[in-house]
């Protein structure tokens, strides 16, 4: 019995902690392996960018205002950026 609240507290620790870092790492892996050509991205560094170019595991994004091209990696990419409507 002494156990019980030790056991008790894993548990609560482990829905609250890990299943969402677990959900949250299947969702980037999904939307990672969902790019295509003219997604607006996120980077890890802060940069906003139009996808031009995927290859195996690299992007070539194109960052406004002068266009400049950039190759990054597929997984410094954070998230689709989306266009909200005013």
């Amino acid at each position: 019995m002494g156990f019980l609240p030790l056991i008790l507290i894993v548990g609560i620790f482990y829905f609250l902690v890990f299943m969402p870092m677990q959900r949250q790492k299947k969702h980037l892996a999904d939307m990672l392996k969902t790019l295509q050509n003219g997604n607006v991205v996120l980077t890890t560094g802060g940069l906003i960018g139009t996808i031009v170019t995927i290859n195996d595991d690299t992007l070539i994004l194109r960052v406004k205002p002068d266009n400049i091209k950039l190759q990054v990696s597929r997984s410094a990419v954070s998230s689709l950026v989306t266009e909200e409507k005013s």
